[in-house]
């Protein structure tokens, strides 16, 4: 995918998923998670990258999103498939994001603090606008202690995906055969 596909991407996931979880639906945000992860996966240098990006990115929205759900910080629409864990709409979009490090937004995997800062900045205020526009995140009373946990966890998440992302693409992906040693 070029810059632009994968920017506009990405947009439309998004949109699908907030849209959609406010009305009440999880499953359109998943299926276009799918068919971009799908044009992606096709015209990728790197799938294997992609693919342990889009993993990891899963895990890293199940400790941030899943993380503030628990800790009373805040509540999703759409909880499916459960309330106390992040909604799979929104591990969605954190697989989808993920795979726009080696797209969109490559020019982050060289500029670490870069990626913080907007990751602090972009992701409570990405939040903060599907509350108010969509009402599909409702934060606890005050709600800056929930976007300054958004702010930590996105500061956090977006340079390691960078990071991830650059060395996952020069260096080869191991395999989990790889992965038990040299000796035979």
């Amino acid at each position: 995918m070029k810059f632009w596909a994968s920017l506009i991407g990405y947009q439309l996931v998004w949109f699908a998923a907030v849209i959609s979880a406010g009305h009440g639906l999880a499953w359109p945000g998943i299926v276009g998670m799918l068919l971009y992860a799908a044009c992606q996966l096709v015209a990728a240098r790197h799938y294997k990258a992609d693919l342990c990006l889009m993993a990891t990115a899963t895990v890293l929205g199940l400790v941030v999103d899943g993380g503030l759900i628990r800790s009373g910080l805040a509540s999703y629409a759409a909880p499916w498939p459960s309330a106390v864990w992040a909604p799979a709409w929104i591990l969605a979009l954190w697989a989808t994001f993920a795979l726009t490090f080696t797209q969109s937004l490559r020019w982050l995997q060289t500029r670490l603090w870069v990626a913080a800062v907007l990751g602090a900045a972009g992701g409570p205020l990405a939040y903060l606008g599907a509350s108010h526009g969509w009402q599909v995140v409702s934060f606890a009373d005050p709600a800056w202690r929930g976007l300054s946990w958004l702010g930590v966890g996105w500061a956090l998440a977006t340079p390691a995906l960078a990071w991830l992302a650059r060395r996952w693409s020069i260096d080869r992906v191991p395999s989990p055969i790889s992965l038990q040693g040299d000796t035979p």
